[in-house]
């Protein structure tokens, strides 16, 4: 089947949903297609809140700029730090609008939280479910709008280019356009034609890419695969943020997230002694920035063979804890553990990136007519680390510059109807499942050992050796078997995988979230 719209949104959290409603008019449609549901996204576990400067009498822009310059080891693009800080007020307020209810103080004004890497209470909140209540007033707005149709359940396999059209497509060819997308109906097992002016990716991160993630499952890096396979611009993949809090219980996938907000309030890490540690790594202590503490916490379980540590919130009144943090609360005593009473188990966990599809100002990529969006893009702004809570209102103040941007060159882009549609000829369903279920194990093995926390050369190159094993097995399998999520999946973690080796061996340094014991960094910058 063939659909024709003017938009294409693949991804439905903060960044696809809010970017939907902005270009959604009369006499435009748009189609935002999620390959489970619009419930399913990183956006809805966003405990943190989001960063912007609101308090004028303590906090100004500039103070927001080098705070994120600071965390992303100076590698971050000031022209994309400067948009972001400076446009998130209004941002805010349009989210607002859209009936998200962020907390405030008695007298009105906002309940401002602080987080690691932080100079000033600038973090906006919803109790500690902020994305939770973020997602749902989107949902809201979204399924009231009739100008854009909700695909659920469908999963884009690819995005269409001249390539699908006969023509050579290497990474050199200057105009590569994007005409719309392949996408799996999953309940219907067919591949369907997506025909758009735009198309927009907000397909979030990788973190399902590691067996320890707080991600969702179904962030797999499908939209960096898709365009990194249509010779489109992918970089600074090295940078992988682990979460220094991910709640230690073993066989959750994903891991519950302990919020940074929790040490911002004062929770304090310690060993399994009982001992703090974040005085031996860096003079602010449990608020220095999450690769800081994330490798702080890696080399305490490694030094002492643990498999966790301790963050401990007792010495705070328990009613205020409760209060700040009721579903962390809630989720730690489900498992016997009293937060107000017992220190929580720890671990680092991978949580964010940094990197991915390249993108300008106005969000759009090397690939025209093609822009992408949160997590999935790399805007510059992040640099070698993110800032928490830096990345939902980078979504939103990118969501709509695109808007913006895309709004107008809509007017004057034609559809493209001699696209030929999905061919599976000679392929068949496939009954090997236990090959990629086993695959994906292998790459998630792989990609802990090797390519986590703490990098080497020699780690770097045996991941490599054994995950392209897995790709010449897979690719083999793909071509002959129908399109399904669970080969397109594995197709994508191999994909990024790759991708996140392949610039952790270029970047021969240790800098922001990339540390390599082959490469130490100097002393002035630790």
């Amino acid at each position: 089947m063939i659909f024709e719209y003017d938009y294409l949104v693949i991804g439905s959290g903060i960044a696809g949903m809010s970017f939907a409603l902005k270009v959604a008019r009369e006499g435009k449609r748009v189609a935002l297609v999620c390959k489970t549901s619009l419930e399913e996204a990183n956006t809805a576990l966003a405990q943190g809140g989001v960063a912007s400067v609101t308090n004028l009498e303590l906090d100004d822009f500039e103070k927001h700029i080098h705070d994120t310059m600071v965390a992303g080891d100076w590698l971050s693009d000031p022209k994309a730090v400067e948009k972001v800080v400076k446009g998130a007020p209004e941002q805010i307020r349009q989210l607002i609008e859209w009936g998200v209810n962020f907390d405030k103080k008695e007298d009105g004004s906002f309940d401002l939280h602080r987080e690691g890497g932080h100079s000033e209470f600038r973090i906006l909140h919803h109790a500690d479910n902020t994305g939770f209540e973020i997602q749902e007033s989107l949902i809201k707005a979204v399924r009231q709008n009739p100008y854009i149709d909700v695909f659920e359940h469908n999963f884009a396999i690819e995005i269409i280019t001249q390539h699908h059209l006969g023509k050579i497509v290497t990474r050199r060819t200057p105009d590569i356009t994007c005409f719309g997308a392949y996408v799996l109906d999953i309940n219907a097992g067919v591949v369907n034609t997506f025909l758009s002016k735009i198309t927009v990716m907000a397909t979030g991160g990788v973190g399902a890419v590691y067996q320890t993630t707080t991600n969702p499952l179904v962030a797999t890096g499908d939209g960096i695969a898709m365009v990194y396979r249509a010779k489109g611009t992918v970089s600074d993949m090295e940078f992988i943020q682990f979460h220094p809090t991910a709640l230690y219980h073993p066989g959750d996938r994903p891991s519950f997230l302990i919020t940074e907000a929790m040490r911002g309030y004062g929770a304090v890490l310690r060993n399994l002694r009982g001992e703090e540690f974040m005085h031996k790594y860096d003079p602010r202590l449990s608020l220095a920035p999450r690769d800081i503490v994330a490798r702080a916490i890696d080399s305490e379980m490694k030094l002492n063979g643990d498999d966790h540590v301790y963050l401990d919130v007792t010495h705070k009144d328990p009613e205020e804890t409760k209060k700040h943090f009721p579903n962390i609360y809630a989720k730690c005593l489900s498992l016997g553990i009293d937060i107000t009473k017992d220190y929580i188990p720890v671990a680092p966990a991978a949580h964010y990136l940094c990197g991915g599809i390249r993108v300008d100002l106005n969000g759009e990529s090397s690939i025209k007519h093609l822009y992408a969006l949160g997590e999935c893009s790399c805007t510059g702004l992040h640099g070698g680390n993110r800032l928490a809570s830096n990345s939902l209102i980078e979504a939103v103040v990118y969501a709509d510059a695109a808007a913006g941007h895309a709004s107008q060159e809509v007017e004057h882009i034609n559809l493209r109807t001699d696209v030929p549609q999905w061919n599976d000829e000679g392929t068949q369903h496939n009954e090997e499942m236990v090959l990629i279920t086993q695959s994906i194990r292998e790459v998630n093995q792989i990609m802990g050992y090797y390519v986590g926390i703490v990098r080497s050369n020699l780690r770097l190159d045996r991941a490599w050796n054994r995950l392209d094993i897995l790709f010449e097995e897979t690719e083999r399998l793909f071509k002959c078997s129908k399109a399904s999520r669970e080969i397109c999946e594995l197709r994508n973690i191999i994909n990024v995988g790759y991708l996140i080796m392949r610039q952790a061996k270029e970047r021969r340094e240790s800098r922001g979230l990339h540390y390599t014991i082959d490469y130490p960094p100097h002393k002035q910058d630790q």
